[in-house]
């Protein structure tokens, strides 16, 4: 009778162990807290809780390079954050023309697709690999930026800017 006892305690134990431990990974496994009785008519619908509504946030942006030819044209190219992906962003190309006195905006064009960039290989050191430009007319404009360090550098896109205005190349 005493063995049977122990084989009996064995497997009580192995149980109770096995429980605390489900029970033990369920509460560390975080999952939803257990539901409070309340007055189905009380609960808040949709955008009627006590948390505050967000406003959308900026756009962070982030200058990557800039080049000047002669005294009257300027490109820069800017990283912009994605609103959707954190790890995402876009790059735009600007150009800028000197009149009056001061650089103005002339015209403005994506390099490659809408967050197709990584944000941080693409604002850290070493992002861009080729930005070239030469004064002739129409002026070529070749941008080649860091896709991540293990990846290495994109293909070079190459674009035209003529009278100040982006000529796809």
């Amino acid at each position: 009778m005493i063995k049977n006892f122990r084989t009996c305690m064995s497997w009580g134990i192995a149980l109770v162990t096995a429980t605390a431990v489900t029970v033990t990974v369920g509460a560390t496994a975080g999952g939803p807290p257990n539901p409070r009785p309340t007055d189905p008519q009380a609960r808040p619908t949709a955008g009627q809780g006590k948390e505050p509504q967000t406003a959308p946030r900026a756009t962070e942006r982030r200058r990557i390079a800039t080049a000047v030819l002669g005294r009257d044209l300027k490109f820069t190219l800017t990283a912009l954050r994605s609103q959707t992906d954190p790890l995402a962003a876009s790059v735009r190309l600007q150009v800028f023309t000197f009149k009056n006195g001061a650089w103005r905006e002339s015209d403005r064009a994506p390099v490659g697709e809408a967050d197709a960039w990584f944000w941080f290989p693409l604002t850290g050191r070493h992002a861009v690999c080729k930005f070239s430009t030469a004064g002739t007319e129409p002026a070529p404009v070749a941008v080649s930026l860091l896709i991540t360090p293990s990846i290495g550098c994109s293909p070079a896109e190459n674009l035209q800017i003529k009278n100040g205005q982006i000529i796809p190349g």
